[in-house]
């Protein structure tokens, strides 16, 4: 399970766009207005050979300044306790501030692997006012600007010195399915209408479900852990933000898991939180199932599911070959063929196709469309192979010019191993290599 790391901070100083900086990405939408960030936002890295999870806590609560300051203190307790190491973001341009005193405080009560990181430095003669944030007295501070990139090499360089060593922890060796999902969208009911107990407290007030609860299924001959993003609440964390702690648990539950069921709310749709939880779980190799739960509440015809799969599949695009089912929870419809799906998809994923058989696919799917030819030069794919022992079905394509094969022919190829060999909810990586 790798490291996570959360970029913490008063508002305005620039937590997403940094968080966008290094995971290269404009997943992290930035503003000048204070609070433009209300949903949690989490990305992949990888730095000098290390890989790990990057948490953007950004987050607005209206309200006077002691409600204000209160709210980001929450932010940082909780990131302090979930995280492996705190980057505390600064801003040069306003330098220290009653709010920047305030996390300072409490990040020097936690014991914890704190980064300081001076942010908006733009020019050379701004990194001398960088100098006033070790009165802190919480180590070296990092001059960057998050904008033009300066300085977050060595910033990344400094955070991988403190993770932690990854550690595989011994586990019994059989599938873990996560059921992921934005609050109260029906995981735990799922879990307890599979077991058919109360396993788990359920209420009607989203963010219930706290912990991340393993329980074992051994039934019908079936065996593996279901992963519920959920659990009861402790009563010393009813008043912090339930919205982010969630998100913890589920990148943590993903992580751990090897297929996830990601419920949604048919009544909502797929939101933005569904698309960065199907976005890690991909980043992470993981095998997904998309179930539809409520889908009681809907008025339908003949034709509903078909056109609400289609919103769905062009929303996820261009990774659209996963199972979707509908369901409700609350009547039993259908739950049990969530399960027979993940199973499927999780055989899918351990699936090895023998180098002849590829091969000759190979064959067909060249004849059928060829490499484009590229500057006049033209492209062979020569031999394909399956690499061994890896997360997902990984294929390594070998061709005299493999630097000019590019993304589209790259999806071609994956559409038709899909077709061919049903890879259907799991995630395929395709690699070009010189022969």
């Amino acid at each position: 399970m790798s490291n996570i790391v959360a970029i913490v901070g008063r508002p305005n100083v620039g937590k997403s766009t940094l968080f966008n900086r290094l995971t290269e990405s404009r997943d992290a939408i930035t503003n000048d207005t204070p609070g433009t960030t209300r949903d949690r936002h989490y990305g992949k890295i990888e730095w000098s050979g290390r890989e790990f999870t990057i948490i953007d806590t950004g987050g607005y609560i209206s309200g006077s300044d002691d409600v204000f300051e209160s709210e980001i203190n929450k932010q940082v307790r909780l990131a302090v306790e979930e995280c492996d190491v705190v980057i505390f973001l600064l801003d040069v341009r306003t330098g220290i501030t009653d709010l920047d005193e305030s996390v300072a405080k409490l990040l020097r009560k936690a014991g914890k692997e704190v980064i300081l990181a001076s942010n908006k430095v733009d020019n050379s003669n701004m990194v001398a006012g960088s100098a006033d944030f070790y009165s802190f007295g919480l180590g070296e501070v990092f001059s960057v600007s998050a904008i033009s990139g300066f300085g977050t090499g060595e910033l990344l360089d400094e955070i991988v010195l403190h993770l932690k060593p990854d550690v595989e922890e011994e586990v019994i060796d059989i599938p873990k399915f996560a059921v992921v999902g934005r609050p109260n969208v029906g995981k735990s009911s799922l879990v307890n209408a599979l077991l058919g107990k109360e396993k788990h407290i359920v209420t009607p007030i989203a963010g219930t479900t706290r912990d991340t609860i393993h329980t074992r299924y051994q039934q019908f001959g079936l065996d593996f852990f279901l992963v519920d993003t959920a659990g009861l609440r402790k009563k010393n964390k009813v008043t912090e933000d339930i919205e982010f702690y969630s998100v913890m648990r589920t990148i943590r539950a993903i992580e751990a898991c090897d297929v996830i069921i990601l419920m949604l709310d048919a009544t909502q749709g797929l939101e933005s939180q569904d698309m960065n939880i199907l976005h890690l779980a991909e980043k992470n190799h993981k095998g997904v199932v998309i179930l539809v739960n409520k889908w009681d509440l809907v008025e339908k015809d003949h034709k509903s599911s078909d056109d609400y799969t289609k919103l769905i599949l062009e929303k996820i695009a261009p990774f659209t070959d996963v199972p979707i089912i509908f369901t409700s929870v609350l009547t039993k419809q259908r739950i049990l063929k969530s399960l027979e799906e993940a199973i499927e998809v999780y055989q899918r994923r351990k699936k090895r196709i023998t180098t002849s058989d590829l091969n000759e696919f190979l064959e067909r799917a060249l004849d059928h469309y060829p490499p484009p030819a590229t500057k006049g030069k033209l492209i062979n794919i020569k031999y394909a192979t399956q690499l061994p022992g890896q997360a997902c079905p990984t294929f390594i394509f070998f061709s005299n010019s493999p630097q000019y094969i590019k993304d589209p022919y790259k999806r071609y190829l994956e559409n038709r191993l899909r077709d061919e060999f049903d890879f259907k909810g799991s995630p395929i990586r395709i690699y070009m290599r010189q022969k």
